[in-house]
Parts: C-alpha cells; structure tokens; sequence
C-alpha cells in the first residue's frame, strides 16, 4: 500500500527544483532515485537515465548548467494523487551564447517516504533541440508523407 504524499511536499519539491539550489533540492530527494528525461540524448546531455541522488545532483547543478543556464520553471497544471504527481509546465533558459530557449515539459514524479523517488519527464525535445542548437533539424526525405498516404489505425503522436 502506497502514502499518499501531501500537497504540501509537492510544492516544496516543485519549489526546489525551479530554484536550482542543490541544498533546497538534495532533501527531497530519494538516496535510490531513478531520474529519467525523455529525449534524444546525443543531441540534449541532460536527457536519458540517472540513478541515485548524487546522479541527479550533478545533472542538475553541473550538466544542465553547461547546456543552458535555467531561469524558469512555470506549471500550467499540477495534478497530485495517490503518491504521485503530474504537471504541465514551461522550462525556459538561456544557453552560453545568449540563445533564449523555452519549452513545454511533462513531468510524472513518484513519492516515498516524502521524498521524490521516481522522475520521468517527457520534454518537447524536438523544438527544445531546435532552440539550443540554434537551427531546425533536417528531416530525412523519406520521412515526408503527403497527408493523403495515411490510411488505417495510423496515428501521429
């Protein structure tokens, strides 16, 4: 049986990772944490798999900062149940040579013992790769479809 995780312990993880601050942050978070970042990571360093809390300290205060220095975190919407939470929420940054970068980003966070110990977020990876390397990214010809083509149970995520 789960534990429900407060609303309160929500909004104070949320709080501490929209600030950066690796002391605000360390505490909520899980020794055996499983951080993961959906995306491409060849292309985006902070996407793919990280296990354990000092794993995700380093992304967060090292790897992402190299990347884009972070200066907003805004949820649209935050859904807690259960212990779990969702939100919708617009990332925005600037990389190292000024670019401002932003972008919508999915989080589903899981909670035990009041402490994050699940992350999964799943980021519009296609503009936010976009956006830091500055250019759009060529689409193969082959990929190209004329709308007519699409036929059957077919679907475009």
């Amino acid at each position: 049986m789960t534990t429900p995780v407060s609303r309160g312990t929500v909004q104070t993880f949320l709080q501490a990772f929209a600030s950066r601050d690796l002391a605000k942050l360390g505490p909520c978070l899980h020794d055996d944490i499983l951080w993961t970042i959906v995306g491409p990571v060849e292309m985006i360093r902070f996407c793919g798999e990280r296990r354990g809390k000092a794993a995700v300290l380093d992304l967060i205060g090292r790897i992402i900062p190299a990347i884009m220095k972070f200066t907003g975190f805004d949820p649209e919407i935050l859904l807690v149940d259960g212990d779990r939470c969702a939100t919708l929420a617009r990332i925005s940054g600037v990389t190292p040579c000024g670019r401002v970068v932003s972008y919508r980003c999915t989080q589903f966070v899981r909670f035990q013992d009041d402490k994050v110990i699940e992350y999964r977020a799943i980021t519009d990876t296609f503009d936010a790769a976009e956006q830091l390397l500055g250019h759009p990214l060529e689409r193969p010809a082959e990929a190209a479809m004329p709308d007519h083509t699409l036929a059957g149970d077919l679907v475009a995520v």
